[in-house]
């Protein structure tokens, strides 16, 4: 069984700080980012009563739908029923939204069972994206509607679509290469943040990608974001995919 101890407290802390910097919503109920990042293997090792968050992303799943399709609705005025599921389809995708997870850090603060773990439930996309829709009804739980559509509008910030009917707009080259290698490969890219330079105001950040055959990219930027942007843009243009 799992025991709640300082650690466990400080990865709360991380939480909380994460989605309130990220999706600009300061928790009320702090239990519920809580439960939101409690996998169902985590809940079954702790024993009976546990709660996990699958529940949520049933919500969640609603939550997210209904607030990228108003924004879609709202951009594309003149978007037909067919363009605007397919835009949608490709913004709320597991692949997506697992993206989005790790862009934001969710991956390193899933309460994950031993199991799960050892099974690299961590990386896993459904694992991923079902936290994310989670967190979302947290969200819509804790501060309303508003709330959930402002952290939807932080999520998809640079990824919304620039014309109606466009799926493939939406998609950057981190997420693109994760769809690639998992078609490829069966498994997907690997990125590690290598380090810094350079003072405060102006840093610059470099990470290494490694694909699942082995071959491996580096980029840097002035974010690990933009780093990793860029590394992934490098590997897919190795891989042939060049649009």
């Amino acid at each position: 069984m799992h025991n709640f101890d300082a650690s466990s407290e400080y990865t709360s802390s991380r939480a909380l700080e994460l989605v309130k910097k990220q999706l600009g919503h300061g928790f009320i109920r702090k239990d519920l980012l809580e439960l939101a990042l409690t996998h169902s293997s985590w809940a079954n090792e702790c024993g009976p009563g546990q709660e996990h968050n699958e529940r949520q992303e049933f919500l969640g799943d609603a939550v997210l739908e209904l607030c990228v399709s108003w924004e879609l609705y709202r951009r594309f005025p003149s978007a037909r029923e067919g363009e605007l599921t397919k835009m949608r389809s490709s913004l709320v995708s597991a692949v997506s939204l697992a993206e989005r997870a790790r862009d934001m850090g969710l991956d390193r603060l899933l309460k994950l069972g031993r199991g799960e773990e050892s099974q690299g439930g961590r990386k896993r996309d459904a694992v991923l994206s079902d936290a994310l829709e989670a967190v979302l009804a947290a969200i819509y739980e804790d501060g309303g509607f508003a709330a959930a559509q402002e952290a939807v509008g932080r999520i998809f910030a640079d990824q919304w679509p620039s014309r109606a009917g466009d799926g493939k707009a939406s998609k950057d080259y981190k997420t693109r290469l994760q769809e690639a290698s998992q078609q490829r490969f069966g498994q997907a890219p690997l990125y590690t943040r290598v380090g810094s330079h350079g003072p405060e105001h102006s840093k610059v950040f470099e990470v290494a990608l490694r694909l699942p055959d082995g071959s491996e990219f580096s980029a840097s930027g002035s974010s690990c974001k933009k780093a990793e942007q860029q590394a992934a843009r490098i590997a897919l243009e190795t891989l042939g995919h060049t649009e």
